[in-house]
């Protein structure tokens, strides 16, 4: 069973809600995101998202694209990620999902990228500018890897395109709480409740929310609503502010401690 079905399933038996922090690998360097995600599987973090660093991240605000900007000037790269993933692994079996835009994949070959996510110990991938009507051969390249696909939905979504991304998606349904970008934000959708309701009704998969949720509270807010609460650009802000400076790891992993201790 891949680890993000198991990981939901256990969640599901015990009435617990999952947290999903998201980094960008390779910021501020690879070594210290391995530590922040042996860091963050300690903290109670129940699956990671890592964003491979790309120059025209389109659904990702300033915090995640300075992030990226910084990661590329370090040299990282998918295969560099992937790698990276695979040094996770000898310290952490929590669920990794990479989180790439269409171009690095296809520039590394898509049968080449799965087998390789597959062999390193990736659990799953999410494709912003990849639509599920053009994403059956990477997913299927993918499944025969045993790598989840996992596909966004929006509050923007007709009921058919609903229908469509939740017979597709594997492991969880990834619903975007806003519309627009990505970056911390005061409060969530206000209609959030309805939104997901409306998704529940064509599907019984896990449904991860993420964009713009940032704060301990918004997440016990969102984790009543949700099966998954992901947390990107509030930890990745706080990377950026500590740097390369001594204690980030253990800064940024007590932040996660206490989004996860507020989801009850």
């Amino acid at each position: 069973m891949n680890r993000i079905d198991r990981c939901f399933r256990d969640l599901r038996a015990a009435r617990g809600k999952a947290l999903i922090p998201f980094i960008t690998a390779g910021d501020p360097d690879l070594p210290t995101t391995r530590e922040l995600a042996w860091a963050f599987d300690e903290a109670g973090a129940d699956l990671l998202e890592l964003g491979v660093p790309f120059s025209d991240p389109l659904a990702d605000g300033t915090t995640i694209q300075r992030a990226s900007q910084r990661a590329l000037e370090n040299g990282v790269t998918l295969k560099g990620v992937i790698g990276l993933v695979e040094q996770i692994r000898a310290r952490s079996p929590i669920p990794i999902i990479l989180m790439s835009y269409v171009n690095p994949i296809l520039r590394m070959g898509a049968r080449e990228f799965a087998r390789c996510a597959g062999d390193a110990g990736v659990d799953g991938i999410i494709v912003p500018d990849l639509p599920p009507e053009e994403a059956q051969q990477l997913q299927a390249y993918c499944t025969a890897a045993q790598v989840h696909t996992i596909f966004l939905a929006a509050p923007t979504s007709t009921e058919g395109r609903l229908r469509r991304i939740a017979e597709v998606s594997q492991g969880y349904i990834y619903y975007v709480a806003l519309k627009g970008v990505t970056g911390a934000r005061e409060s969530v959708q206000s209609d959030l409740e309805a939104s997901l309701a409306r998704l529940r009704r064509v599907t019984d998969k896990p449904i991860a929310v993420g964009f713009g949720i940032s704060t301990a509270a918004q997440v016990s807010q969102v984790a009543a609503l949700a099966d998954g609460v992901i947390v990107g650009s509030a930890i990745v802000d706080r990377i950026e502010q500590r740097g390369r400076g001594p204690g980030l790891v253990e800064d940024v992993a007590a932040f996660v401690r206490a989004l996860k201790q507020a989801m009850g």
